[in-house]
């Protein structure tokens, strides 16, 4: 959902020629999966455009050089995409809710199959990031 919601405000807010978002996996277990049927359903509600072959890719360390931020949504992603980059020491490594004034974990809806907060809670950090990189323009 995260990578659906930033493209949809980078689009609306006139930036789709100075960033990207792309989503990755940092475990193996996701990969070539695509959206969830509910995490589908959610955005479908939300009338938010996705990607529908969206297929999950692996994270490397070779993203740390090619992004200007590597975003996840908890603790758990945060320390495994570490692990992946080798460190942070550009501090480019964020937890998505910083950029909505909260170090909180965004609850994996897979768990919680509550994907409405997930939802509401990825919109908000994305609505936060996209107001720094406005800012750092």
């Amino acid at each position: 959902m995260a990578e659906a919601i930033m493209q949809y405000l980078i689009k609306q807010n006139g930036l789709e020629d100075q960033y990207v978002a792309e989503s990755k996996a940092t475990t193996q277990d996701a990969l070539g999966r695509g959206i969830d049927p509910r995490a589908q359903r959610e955005l479908e509600k939300n009338r938010m455009p996705y990607d529908r072959g969206h297929r999950a890719s692996q994270m490397t360390a070779k993203d740390y050089d090619e992004y200007e931020y590597l975003i996840c949504m908890d603790e758990e992603n945060f320390a495994d995409m570490n692990r992946i980059t080798g460190g942070d020491a550009q501090r480019k490594e964020h937890k998505l809710l910083e950029f909505a004034g909260s170090y909180d974990d965004v609850d994996d809806p897979w768990y919680t199959n509550d994907f409405d907060t997930a939802y509401q809670e990825i919109y908000k950090g994305c609505e936060g990031l996209i107001k720094k990189l406005k800012e750092d323009k």
